[in-house]
C-alpha cells in the first residue's frame, strides 16, 4: 500500500545536486540506497536517479501504468541529467545512454529485469560513433540493446538472438564477440531486426522516451514475474514491497583494452577469508559477467590459481585500478560494517562505481565475517545474531564428502558454492521437477539464468560449463546453500543424444554425478559423504547463542546414536525419548507381538517379563550417554495394532513365525482394529486397560537408574485428556517406584496434545512437574485433520490465502498456539512451578520458536540435526 500522505517526490538523484543518503532501502531498493550512500561520500558513481518503490505499488494499483506524475518527474530528471552530463538523451553531438536496473529492499540478485545503453536508436549509433570516433564501438552497444530490448521488453526468446551472434563468430572463426568487426556488426544487427521483426510484425521503438518509459514499465513487471515470485517464497520476501527504478548515464567497459567491468566481494562470499574476491572482462559490459556466457580472470593472483594464470590477474595486469578499487572497497566495508559486492566499470582507464549492497554468501562465510566483524570490533554480539540466518546454520549441518574413499575425478571446474551434492544429471528445468519427486538431481547447464530458479531450488546441485565465480548459477547457489561448480569448460552437453562428453568419456543423462563446490571437483558416480565438523567461528558463535537464548533445547531420541549426535550440538537433555521405538528390534519385536495378540493377561505378563531386560538395557545405555542430563521418557503411545502387520502374506509369516494359529492371529488383529487410531485406544488410556504394559516400562525405567551413577528422570504420560487418568496412573508409577527405587528422584508430566487437555491445565496441573505440549497431536486434534492426510489439500488453502502457512509445518498461534497458551497461563496458575515445554515438529521451526518464546515456555525438544538451528532462533526470539 502506498504512504497514508499524497506522494510528492517519486525520484530521487543521486551522484550530483542534491543528497539522499538519509533514504532507506524500502523507499530508493536496496540499489539506489547503495547509490545515495556512495554519493555522499563522494565516490566516483555514474549520476543518475532512482524512482521510489512505491512507484511499483502505484504501478500495480493503477493497472499495470506509469502514473503521468511519476512520468512528468522522469522526464524532468532526464532534462537535469543531460545538464549535469553534457549529454543529451535522443539527440547530438553525443548522445546520453542510460543504464536502467532494478532494485528491491531486500536484494534479489538477477530476479528481475536490467537493461543497458537504452536511448540508441538508427540515428543516434551513429552520433556516438562520431563522438567517440569508434563507431566499432558504438554498433557494438548497438547490437547489446535490440537484444536485451527484443528479450526483455518485446519477450523474444534469448536464444535466438545468440544462435545468430554464435553463427557470425563461427563464420568469421572468433572465439569472442569483441572480436566482430564492423561489417559483421551490421550484419548481427541486420539479423536482430528481421528476428524482432518475425516475432512481433513490428520494430522496437526509436523513439527514446517510448524505450524508457516501456522499459520501467517492464521493470516494475518483472517484480511479479514468475522467477521473482519463486525466488521471494524460498527466501520469505514480502510480495508488497516492490521494486525500485534505477536510471544511470551509462559508462562503458566496451570501449577497448584500457576497458573493463566486474563484481567484487570485499571478503571471500564462499569461505568468509579476509581477502578481496571477485572477477573482471575486458571489453565487456557487465551483462556479460552475470550471464556467466563468458568465463572472466580473477582479480587477484590467488583468485583460482590453478585453474587461471594468475598474470592475468587484475592487480597484475591494471595495478593503478586494482589500488583505486581495493581503497574504495575497503573504505565501504568500513562504512557499511557488512561485507560488500561490488559493480565495477572502468571506462577509458577511469573506475566508476555502479552498485554496491550487502553481498550474498555461503552458510561458512556468513558465520566467519559476523564473528570476525565481532572481533574486528565492527559489530557487537547482537548484531551477530541477527546476521545469521537459521538457514545458514542448517547448511552448516549438512554432509560433505568422505575423504577415506576412493573418488574418480572427471573434471574440475570452479568451486561456486561449497558443499557436496549427488544425483542423477538433467539438462532441462522441466526434467528436474519431474524426476526430482524421486531421485535426488544434479542441474547441468552452459549456464542458468534467472527463469531457472525454480529448478535450482529443487535439485541438489548445480553444474555449469560456462560462467565464473560471480555468475548468476553461483550468486543464486550460495544464497541457496546449494552446491555449485561453474565453468567446467571440459564439459560438453550433447542435448539431442541426452548426454555429458567429458574428454572422451560419455555420460548419459540419467547417471550419477557428484560434485564438490568446495574444491571444483566434478566425480563419477554417486559418493559417500560425511558430517562437517564444526570450524572455530562456529564454535565461538554457538557460544554467544548460548549466552542470549532463554529457552532450553532438547532434542528427541531414544537411541544412544542420536542422543550423542543431540549432545555434539550441545543439546539441554532428551526432551522425548518415544518408547515404542525401542521395541522395533527383531528380537524385542517378536516379544512384543506375542504380548499384544495374547489374550492370557498371565501370559502377557510373561511376555513382558521378557521385554523387561531388553528395555532396561536401552534405558541404562540413554543414562549413561547423557551423564545427568534430564531425560523425558514417554510411555507407550501408539494403538497396539500399528505393531501388527497388515498384509495377508505377513500375517501368515507372523503366525508362522510366533508359532500361533493363523485364525488366532487374524481374530485378535480384528479385535484390536480401530476405525479412527489416531483418536482411539492409545497413549493413557491403553495404560487404564492394560497397566501391565506400563508397569513393565516402569520397572525397566526405576531398575535401569538404580545402575549409573547420575541420572535425571522424567517420566511423562501420552493423550491425558482429565486429571482423573492422571490421579489413575500416577499412582500405579509411584507403587512401581516405592518398590524398586524408593530414593531415585523422578519428575511426573502429562502431554498436552489434546484440546481438553488444555482446558483442563489447571486441574491437571498441580498433579504434575511439567507439561510437554505435543504439537502435532494438538494440532491434527484442533484442526481435525490428519497430518497424512493435509498434504492433499493444505498447499491449496495456501495458495488460496486461507492459511499463511502449513500448520503442521509452523505453528497455527490463534487456534493451536491461543490453546497451548491457555495451558499454560492456567497451569501455572494453579502451580507456580510448572515447568512447559513443546516436543513436536514445531520444536525445530524458527517462526514457531519465536511464538513459544513469546508465551513463556520453559524449552523446545526437536530432532538432534536441528538442535543448532533451534538454539539460534530461541536466541534471536529472547532479542526481540
Amino acid at each position: 500500500m502506498l504512504h497514508k500522505k499524497q506522494i510528492e517526490q517519486w525520484v530521487y538523484r543521486f551522484g550530483y545536486d542534491t543528497d539522499y543518503s538519509n533514504g532507506h532501502p524500502s523507499i530508493l531498493g536496496n540499489k539506489g540506497y547503495g547509490l545515495a550512500q556512495m554519493s555522499s561520500l563522494g565516490f566516483p558513481i555514474p549520476p543518475g536517479f532512482t524512482i521510489i518503490t512505491d512507484g511499483c505499488r502505484d504501478y500495480y494499483a493503477k493497472g499495470q501504468t506509469i502514473a503521468q506524475p511519476i512520468w512528468d518527474q522522469v522526464v524532468a530528471e532526464i532534462q537535469l541529467l543531460e545538464k549535469e552530463t553534457g549529454k543529451h538523451f535522443g539527440g547530438g553531438p553525443f548522445p546520453l545512454l542510460l543504464a536502467l536496473r532494478s532494485g528491491a529492499k531486500s536484494s534479489m540478485p538477477g530476479m528481475m529485469d536490467t537493461l543497458l545503453n537504452l536511448g540508441l536508436n538508427d540515428e543516434t549509433v551513429q552520433l556516438l560513433g562520431h563522438a567517440t570516433q569508434d563507431f566499432r564501438f558504438a554498433y557494438d552497444s548497438y547490437r547489446r540493446f535490440i537484444e536485451m530490448y527484443g528479450h526483455i521488453i518485446m519477450g523474444i526468446p534469448h536464444h535466438l538472438f545468440t544462435a545468430v551472434l554464435d553463427g557470425i563468430k563461427q563464420q568469421d572463426n572468433l572465439r569472442h564477440q569483441e572480436g566482430l568487426s564492423l561489417n559483421a556488426l551490421h550484419t548481427v544487427i541486420d539479423n536482430y531486426k528481421k528476428i524482432i521483426w518475425t516475432h512481433t510484425g513490428t520494430t522496437y521503438p526509436q523513439n527514446v522516451f517510448e524505450q524508457l518509459r516501456k522499459t520501467i514499465a517492464a521493470i516494475f513487471a518483472s517484480w511479479n514475474g514468475a522467477r521473482a515470485v519463486t525466488y521471494r517464497s524460498l527466501n520469505h520476501i514480502d510480495d508488497q514491497d516492490g521494486t525500485a527504478v534505477t536510471i544511470q548515464s551509462m559508462v562503458f567497459g566496451n570501449r577497448g583494452t584500457d576497458s573493463l567491468t566486474g563484481v567484487l566481494f570485499t571478503r571471500n562470499p564462499s569461505t568468509g577469508e579476509r581477502s578481496l574476491f571477485g572477477e573482471y572482462l575486458i571489453n565487456a559490459q557487465g551483462e556479460e559477467l552475470v550471464s556467466g556466457l563468458t568465463t572472466p580472470w580473477p582479480i587477484t593472483k590467488q583468485g583460482i590459481p590453478s585453474i587461471q594464470q594468475a598474470d592475468h590477474a587484475l592487480e597484475e595486469k591494471y595495478p593503478l585500478i586494482f589500488s583505486q578499487l581495493s581503497n574504495l572497497a575497503i573504505e565501504l566495508e568500513n562504512y557499511f560494517r557488512e561485507m560488500q559486492d561490488i559493480e565495477y566499470t572502468v571506462e577509458q582507464g577511469k573506475l566508476w562505481l555502479l552498485q554496491t549492497r550487502n553481498g550474498k554468501r555461503s552458510a561458512k562465510a556468513a558465520v566467519k565475517i559476523a564473528i570476525d566483524m565481532m572481533q574486528e570490533g565492527k559489530i557487537d554480539a547482537k548484531e551477530v545474531l541477527k546476521r545469521i540466518d537459521c538457514n545458514h546454520i542448517e547448511r552448516l549441518l549438512h554432509p560433505t564428502l568422505d575423504e577415506s574413499q576412493t573418488i574418480e575425478v572427471l573434471t574440475q571446474g570452479l568451486p561456486a558454492a561449497p558443499g557436496v551434492a549427488s544425483g542423477v544429471i538433467v539438462f532441462s528445468p522441466e526434467e528436474v521437477a519431474a524426476i526430482s519427486k524421486t531421485e535426488s538431481v544434479l542441474l547441468v547447464r552452459p549456464e542458468t539464468t534467472p527463469d531457472d530458479i525454480g529448478s535450482m531450488a529443487m535439485a541438489a546441485g548445480i553444474l555449469t560449463t560456462k560462467g565464473g565465480m560471480t555468475a548468476h548459477a553461483a550468486v543464486v547457489a550460495r544464497g541457496m546453500g546449494k552446491p555449485c561448480v561453474c565453468g567446467a569448460h571440459d564439459i560438453t552437453i550433447d542435448r539431442q543424444n541426452k548426454w555429458l562428453l567429458i574428454g572422451q568419456t560419455k555420460i548419459p543423462v540419467g547417471s550419477w554425478l557428484t560434485i564438490n563446490g568446495t574444491t571444483g571437483q566434478v566425480i563419477k558416480g554417486k559418493v559417500a559423504t560425511i558430517r562437517q565438523k564444526p570450524f572455530p567461528e562456529f564454535i565461538t558463535f554457538m557460544q554467544l547463542v548460548d549466552k542470549l537464548k532463554r529457552m532450553e533445547v532438547r532434542a528427541n531420541a531414544e537411541t544412544v546414536q542420536d542422543g550423542a549426535v543431540g549432545r555434539s550440538f550441545g543439546m539441554a537433555g532428551i526432551g522425548l525419548c518415544r518408547t515404542e521405538h525401542m521395541f522395533f528390534h527383531p528380537d524385542k519385536m517378536c516379544l512384543f507381538r506375542k504380548m499384544i495378540l495374547t489374550f492370557s493377561k498371565t501370559s502377557r505378563i510373561d511376555f513382558l517379563t521378557k521385554l523387561m531386560p531388553m528395555q532396561k538395557r536401552d534405558f541404562k545405555a540413554l543414562f549413561q550417554m547423557l551423564d545427568g542430563l534430564p531425560i523425558t521418557i514417554r510411555l507407550l503411545d501408539p494403538p497396539l495394532h500399528e505393531f501388527l502387520p497388515s498384509h495377508p502374506k505377513d500375517l501368515a509369516d507372523l503366525a508362522l513365525q510366533i508359532d500361533y494359529p493363523l485364525s488366532e492371529v487374524e481374530k485378535r488383529i480384528e479385535l484390536l482394529s480401530e476405525v479412527n487410531p489416531m483418536l482411539g485406544h492409545r497413549g493413557a488410556r491403553l495404560a487404564i486397560t492394560f497397566p501391565e504394559i506400563y508397569v513393565m516400562q516402569l520397572q525397566a525405567l526405576f531398575q535401569s537408574a538404580l545402575e549409573v551413577e547420575k541420572v535425571a528422570l522424567e517420566i511423562m504420560l501420552p493423550l491425558v485428556f482429565d486429571a482423573k487418568e492422571v490421579i489413575f496412573l500416577k499412582n500405579i508409577i509411584e507403587e512401581v517406584h516405592q518398590k524398586i527405587a524408593p530414593h531415585i528422584v523422578y519428575k511426573l508430566g502429562v502431554m498436552i496434545e489434546l484440546p481438553r487437555a488444555a482446558l483442563q491445565a489447571a486441574t491437571i496441573a498441580p498433579l504434575v512437574d511439567f507439561f510437554s505440549v505435543g504439537t502435532n497431536d494438538l494440532t491434527q486434534t484442533t484442526f481435525g485433520i490428519s497430518r497424512d492426510d493435509g498434504v492433499k489439500f493444505l498447499e491449496d488453502y495456501q495458495q488460496k490465502g486461507l492459511l499463511q502457512a502449513d500448520p503442521f509445518v509452523t505453528i497455527d498461534q490463534e487456534g493451536v498456539g491461543a490453546l497451548i497458551q491457555m495451558a499454560v497461563t492456567n497451569g501455572r496458575s494453579t502451580n507456580p512451578r510448572l515447568k512447559v515445554g513443546i516436543c513436536g515438529e514445531h520444536g525445530g521451526d524458527p517462526a514457531s520458536i519465536q511464538f513459544f518464546e513469546s508465551i513463556g515456555l520453559d524449552y523446545v525438544s526437536t530432532s538432534p540435526y536441528r538442535v543448532p538451528i533451534a538454539k539460534l532462533a530461541a536466541a534471536k526470539a529472547n532479542l526481540l
